[in-house]
């Protein structure tokens, strides 16, 4: 269920925020929500990637890549 928000913005932004909701062919609320969304998503991202970083080692990326075949790239595959 949405919640209703008011905000404040200055001249400049709200104006841009206008010419690119309009460019877009949404409102400025569905432009701002959407915004907001990256946003979140963009922060959760770091978070996520901290956290599964703090649970990785050297160990275990070398067990993994010790399963690696050693053969020749395929032709395609060759920088």
């Amino acid at each position: 269920m949405s919640k209703a928000m008011s905000i404040r913005l200055p001249k400049y932004p709200h104006r841009e925020i206008k010419k690119l909701a309009e460019e877009e062919g949404v409102s400025m609320n569905q432009f701002i929500a959407a915004a907001a969304a990256e946003k979140v998503s963009s922060l959760k991202t770091v978070e996520y990637l901290e956290k599964r970083a703090e649970r990785g080692s050297r160990d275990k990326f070398d067990r993994v890549l010790s399963k690696v075949s050693d053969v020749e790239p395929e032709e395609h595959d060759k920088l």
